[in-house]
């Protein structure tokens, strides 16, 4: 088998040496110093999503995250990754799934390019909980899932409920009925599937998020806040995750910590309305602490002529 050296690597792929260290340092790619054919081609993929300026952070959860949702050894490699908006998603075997989310997607692509459905007869096999009756429980989860792409809600949610039956741990069931429910403003019962969807789960990162949503509607906006939190704490690079944080966060007039949540999203998403949205909140919180520091200037009064203005009291600095 044909290797590389580490500099053929960089002069081959034109990427620089400190490049390859941050993703080393992070943990997307294993330090050494030979390297396959293989190897050249998980690096390619890295250095294009960089290109089009996707996030290491980003690319660091997706693959985490589809290590634990699929049990793959090196996503990059075992499936093909697919950018949707703000995100990164995967397809494997026909079916598509955004791994931070714990989500089937429909694979509008697929259906463009003539290839079939989003689920073919060879599903992504989502790894379960420790005693699940795997293939039970995935058979009836792409169903489920396809009767909601069919509008089939009646259906569908008959089917989230025999799953919870077979497998009252197996999470995403709990959220995908969460969301009907939710969508039919039925907010009390949304509101506890997606309770109980993080406590089975709490490194659940959607199941976090659709609480913070719902109690968002319920007008319980502290609670919402400490429920995006978490999802922002699980992925950082979740970037719908920051924007409604910066939302919640202006409702309540908190300036500063709406100001991090919305710089967040502009670095996370760099197009789009919704980025333009959040540059724009900036422009206007960046104006308004101007003019609250303008303000607060014009009420300082001067110290007296002949005193100190500071003076060190046990080494710290002190107002005369």
């Amino acid at each position: 088998m044909t290797s590389y050296s580490r500099q053929d690597v960089l002069r081959i792929l034109q990427i620089s040496s400190r490049q390859l260290q941050g993703w080393e340092r992070v943990g997307i790619v294993a330090p050494q110093q030979s390297y396959t054919f293989q190897d050249l081609g998980q690096l390619r993929i890295l250095r294009a999503l960089r290109e089009e300026d996707v996030s290491v952070a980003l690319i660091r959860h997706s693959i985490v995250a589809m290590k634990a949702v699929a049990g793959m050894a090196n996503p990059l490699l075992e499936a093909s990754l697919v950018r949707t908006g703000t995100r990164l998603a995967f397809r494997h075997h026909g079916a598509m799934v955004d791994p931070i989310r714990r989500q089937l997607l429909f694979d509008f692509e697929r259906l463009e390019n003539g290839r079939g459905p989003s689920v073919s007869s060879e599903p992504l096999q989502l790894k379960p909980s420790a005693e699940s009756p795997q293939q039970g429980v995935q058979e009836l989860f792409l169903s489920a899932v396809q009767a909601e792409e069919a509008g089939e809600k009646a259906r569908a949610m008959k089917l989230y409920q025999e799953m919870m039956e077979l497998d009252p741990t197996f999470a995403p069931a709990w959220i995908n009925l969460g969301t009907i429910h939710f969508h039919l403003r039925e907010f009390d019962w949304a509101e506890r599937l997606y309770r109980r969807a993080t406590e089975i789960d709490p490194s659940y990162v959607l199941a976090f998020f659709d609480l913070g949503n719902v109690l968002d509607e319920m007008q319980r906006l502290s609670e919402s806040i400490a429920a995006y939190r978490c999802a922002v704490a699980l992925a950082p690079g979740y970037a719908d995750a920051h924007y409604n944080l910066a939302l919640a966060h202006e409702r309540r007039g908190e300036a500063r910590a709406a100001l991090r949540h919305w710089q967040a999203y502009a670095r996370l998403d760099k197009g789009g309305p919704w980025a333009d949205h959040a540059r724009g909140q900036i422009r206007k919180l960046l104006d308004r602490e101007k003019l609250g520091i303008a303000w607060r200037a014009q009420s300082f009064i001067p110290p007296r002529k002949g005193t100190a203005a500071l003076e060190l009291v046990n080494g710290e600095s002190q107002a005369d």
